[in-house]
Parts: structure tokens; C-alpha cells; sequence
């Protein structure tokens, strides 16, 4: 999930003196969560009854006098918002993994800009804790007074978030750092949301089925069991910064490709401090030229897939606040928090299914996706069916040509992919992949969504090719990537 978005740059400033000694300990302070059970999901209860009682007397006035219901859904998603902002819990992180996707392919096209809108809202409409608070968690967390840390810290924080705040500083050796801290009691609040099962998957519920009339062959405990899995992983700020870590060590040097290297002595369960990036932000990156937007748009497809391809690693939160964009065409990535690892043979199954549909093999897809779960054999769902669930739309993984990625196009490919009504609906009915699976679509269409807003185009069937065919690169970044990853392995040999 994406915790905060790094700003271009911020000026840091030495604190106040004694700014952290007013505060008082953190782990008494209170931010007035909720922990009781019954108080956490009693409102999502409510508003879920309360919306589907509304949704059916909806449904009624439209076909009865043809009212546009936009309205209702407009106060729905608000509504819905309004309670997972409050939670600032579990349902609000999950609100927060569903907002690309905006749980709209179970709903109409036209309404799911609506969800989509509100639900991204949860990244921003956070309210920071108080400077003396964060100078207090962050001398408890690392056991040293502030100035003995940094020779500057900014007190007002460069972005607050769902779970924590990112702050500027400067390490006594000179280098530029963002520091981020987790909220105290946050990670409680939401450990007491994720031992309520039912909580998390009444949400998923009410996501995956309310809008459909269909029955769906999603495990709903399975999923909500996976979302609780990566939740939890991310307030575990040394979990973290392993995992970045592990990136920053695959891609030191990249040519444009950087990941912030990790000051592993001053992170702990709650801080995490790291490389500050400084660059473009995602607003003025859109305003940029469209040689420098195909470049980024290729940067940011390459680490999805690459890493997936050589490391078998999702960095599973594709967001725009999670990207610093540079003028040379390079990104820096931020926020692994939420890192799916696969096992080689489900790297393996996945690839043989691409591979498949980039062929133009209808059978072979299909066998592909049987073996990998996604459908039984006995499924009332064809061959043809399932290759053109994947192929159809598919121009973002199988055009040759330049294609350039539109919302559009992207809103067209959710469709198919994800929607019981649409082209591909009868197939997507019956999918009964594993759980493990369930941050995969959101990781696809998250990709597709960031690449969309840059209107970023490349030869996408090309550099699938690469990854899943083993063919040589024939894009320029693709090059400079081969001669990177070659002089290493060259290196590593000697």
C-alpha cells in the first residue's frame, strides 16, 4: 500500500530544541481507536444493510421510471469512504488495495470512475500526528535522543498516510534521508480488525458480490485470509526494509531503474529511515514530453514484470505516489511494504500461460490455465473463451507496434478481465483460482492504471516476449537493461 507520496523535494531544518520531550510515551498515547470488536464492524454492518436495502429501491425507481442512479452511487461510495477513513484500521487498508481497481468491475463502466475517486481519496485524507508525537515515537523506536540521530530533521512531515508519516532529515554524515513513522496504536487497531475474520471478508463481500447479480466462484475467506496476510506484513517496518533492501541490491547501477538504499541501523518495527528521492512529482510528471512518458512508462512496466521474472517478487502496491520520476527517463520506486513472493513453479505455470496466448494458442492457453487452477477442466467454459479472456484487450502484453495506453483502453481491459457482465463474463464466472493469486489482478491493472495516466507507449509485445519467450530485448531501454544485468552476471563470474 502506498503509505505516503515522496514530494520532488523539502527542505529540512534542525527542530526546535527539546520538541520531542513534551510528548507524552508512545505507547500510551492515545488516538482514539476504536479496538473493540463489536465497535469495528458494527457500522460496516449497518451501512452494508442499510446500502442494499437503498440499492434495491434504486434498482426499482430506475426500471420503473428510467432515473439515472449515479446519485445513489456517488452517496454509496461516499458514505463507504467516509466509515473506512474512520476505521483507520484494516478496512481502511483494504479500501486502499482496492482503490485502482475501485472494486468497479462488479458495477457498470460508467460508474466506476465514481468508486474509484472516493476510494483513492483514502491515500491523502489522513491528518499528520502532532510533530512532538512522531519526535517522541521516533526516539522510543531507536533508543537515542533526536539530535544524536540526525544533525537535522524536519518536524512538519513531507506526507502523512493510513499507517504512518514520512519526515526530511539529515544524517550526520551529510546524506539526505526520509524517515517514515508508523502511527502508535495503529498497528493495534488494525491487528484487532484482522482477528475478527469475519470483518475483512463481510468488506470483500460486499466488494466482489453486492453489484452483481451473478454468483461468483471467488473464495472470499481465501482472499480476505491473503489481504490480511499482506496488511499485517506491513507494519512490520524491518519486513520492509528487507524487502527493499532485496530490490536495492538487484538493481544498484541500473540504468534507470533506482530503488533508495536503506539505513538499516536507524530502522526499526515502527521507523524506517532510507535515501531520500528527489524528483518529479506525479502531476508534473503528466505534463511532461511524451518521449520522456514512454520512458517512464516503460521503467515502471519493467520493474513489475522484471522483478516478478528474475527475483519471483511483486512489489505489490502500484501507485503514483510511490514513484519519484527523473529527466533522464529514470523512476525511483518507494514504499515495499506490501511484497507478494511467488514459488518458481507458480512463476513457471504463469509464464506458460502468456506464453500461450502470445502464440496465438487458444488449447494451449487453456491447458495453461487449467494446470495452473484458474479453471477445471469440467468448467462449462471453452477453449476459445479462455484465450480470449486473456489475448482480447491484451494489446498492453501482446501488441508488437507501439501502442500507447489510454484510461479507455485500460477501463476496457478491466472489463473483460473482471467483470460477470462483460465480453469474457462467462469465464470470469467460473475462475476458482487459489488466494495466492488475489494481489495478481490488482498488481495488473495497477500497472495498467499508472501507465495509463503517463498515456505511456512502448512495444509491450516486445518486451513480453523478453520475459517469457527469452527473446532478445529490442526496445532501447531494453538494451541498456540487457547490458546491465550482463556486465553483472559477468562480474559475479570473474
Amino acid at each position: 500500500m502506498s503509505d505516503v507520496e515522496h514530494p520532488a523535494g523539502a527542505a529540512s531544518t534542525a527542530p526546535p530544541a527539546g520538541a520531542a520531550s513534551t510528548a507524552p510515551p508512545a505507547d500510551v498515547v492515545d488516538l482514539g481507536l476504536d479496538r473493540g470488536r463489536l465497535g469495528r464492524s458494527g457500522p460496516l454492518l449497518s451501512l452494508t444493510a442499510r446500502t442494499a436495502g437503498e440499492a434495491v429501491v434504486a434498482g426499482l425507481r430506475g426500471k420503473l421510471t428510467g432515473t439515472d442512479s449515479t446519485e445513489f452511487h456517488v452517496r454509496t461510495a461516499e458514505r463507504y469512504v467516509e466509515l473506512l477513513g474512520r476505521s483507520k484500521g484494516a478496512l481502511m487498508k483494504a479500501g486502499q488495495m482496492l482503490s485502482l481497481t475501485s472494486a468497479g468491475p462488479f458495477m457498470p463502466l460508467e460508474l466506476r470512475s465514481v468508486y474509484q475517486a472516493a476510494l483513492t481519496r483514502l491515500y491523502d485524507d489522513v491528518p499528520p500526528m502532532a510533530p512532538e508525537l512522531a519526535c517522541a515515537v521516533l526516539e522510543d523506536e531507536l533508543g537515542q535522543p533526536l539530535d544524536s540521530l540526525f544533525s537535522e530533521f524536519e518536524c512538519e512531515p513531507l506526507a502523512a498516510a493510513s499507517v504512518g508519516q514520512v519526515h526530511a532529515a539529515r544524517l550526520h554524515d551529510g546524506r539526505a534521508v526520509a524517515v517514515k513513522i508508523q502511527y502508535p496504536g495503529v498497528g493495534e487497531a488494525i491487528a484487532a480488525d484482522l482477528r475478527n475474520a469475519e470483518l475483512l471478508a463481510t468488506f470483500l463481500r460486499v466488494v466482489v458480490g453486492g453489484f452483481s447479480a451473478h454468483k461468483l466462484s471467488f473464495d472470499i475467506g481465501g482472499m480476505a485470509h491473503e489481504i490480511s496476510v499482506r496488511i499485517t506484513e506491513e507494519l512490520d517496518y524491518r519486513l520492509e526494509a528487507a524487502n527493499q533492501a532485496e530490490f536495492a541490491e538487484h538493481y544498484r547501477g541500473h540504468p534507470f531503474i533506482h530503488v533508495p538504499e536503506v539505513i538499516g541501523e536507524l530502522c526499526s518495527g515502527r521507523v524506517l529511515t532510507q535515501e531520500l528521492a528527489l524528483g518529479l512529482c506525479w502531476n508534473d510528471a503528466r505534463a511532461a514530453s511524451q518521449e520522456l512518458r514512454d520512458q517512464w512508462a516503460e521503467a515502471i512496466y519493467r520493474f513489475a514484470y522484471g522483478g516478478f521474472k528474475r527475483l519471483h517478487l511483486f512489489n505489490a502496491d502500484p501507485h503514483p505516489g510511490n514513484y519519484v520520476l527523473h529527466h533522464d527517463g529514470s523512476v525511483s520506486f518507494l514504499d515495499f511494504g506490501c511484497v507478494k513472493r511467488f514459488r518458481r513453479e507458480q512463476v513457471e505455470v504463469l509464464d506458460s500461460i502468456v506464453r500461450a496466448s502470445l502464440r496465438s494458442d487458444a488449447l494451449g492457453t487453456w491447458r495453461a490455465c487449467v494446470e495452473a487452477g484458474f479453471w477445471r477442466a469440467t468448467d462449462p467454459v471453452t477453449p476459445e473463451e479462455v484465450f480470449e479472456y486473456w489475448r482480447e484487450d491484451g494489446e498492453m502484453m501482446f501488441a508488437p507496434q507501439r501502442f500507447v495506453v489510454t484510461p479507455a483502453y485500460v477501463g476496457r481491459r478491466i472489463e473483460r478481465r473482471n467483470s460477470p457482465n462483460g465480453p469474457s463474463g462467462n469465464a470470469f464466472r467460473h475462475i476458482t483460482a487459489s488466494p495466492e493469486y488475489t494481489l495478481m489482478s490488482r498488481i495488473e491493472t495497477g500497472v495498467a492504471c499508472v501507465v495509463s495516466q503517463l498515456r505511456g507507449g512502448a512495444e509491450w509485445g516486445l518486451i513480453t516476449a523478453e520475459y517469457v519467450e527469452g527473446a532478445l530485448p529490442q526496445t532501447a531501454m531494453g538494451i541498456r537493461e540487457q547490458a546491465f544485468f550482463e556486465a553483472r552476471w559477468e562480474a559475479v563470474s570473474a
